[in-house]
């Protein structure tokens, strides 16, 4: 028998997470590492587990590779996957991710540097001498 196995990609800022889920009782493993082991502040951790508190689901274990940008950037990546991944699952739940937000992908990126200024809107100290 085939396992039963739900993927999908997750993206904010420059982050992009992998995400799979795979029958199992809840665990959250991130590139190969404990959740606990991953993020330190509470917050993060919270982020990536709103999907599954707003549709209460527990019965995925969740395998995550997650690369680029910081871990804000990684944590909403995750977040972004894991509501796709389950509405691949169930689509029943659709609407529920849907109304709290975790299936859009948030569009705000880094301003570009522009030339003449020191970064995208920070300009040289002006002096009247």
């Amino acid at each position: 028998m085939a396992k039963v196995e739900y993927s999908a990609v997750g993206r904010r800022k420059k982050a992009v997470a992998r995400v799979r889920l795979v029958a199992g009782d809840g665990k959250i493993i991130i590139n190969k590492r404990d959740i606990d082991n991953y993020f330190g502040l509470e917050t993060l951790k919270m982020t990536v587990r709103q999907p599954l508190t707003v549709t209460s689901v527990s019965n995925f274990d969740i395998l995550v590779n997650v690369n680029g940008g910081g871990v804000t950037g990684q944590a909403g990546a995750i977040r972004h996957g894991i509501a796709r991944a389950l509405c691949k699952a169930d689509p029943e739940l659709r609407g529920t991710l849907k109304k709290s937000g975790f299936l859009t992908r948030d569009p705000r990126m880094k301003e570009r540097k522009k030339y003449g200024l020191k970064a995208a809107r920070r300009a040289p100290q002006f002096s009247k001498r």
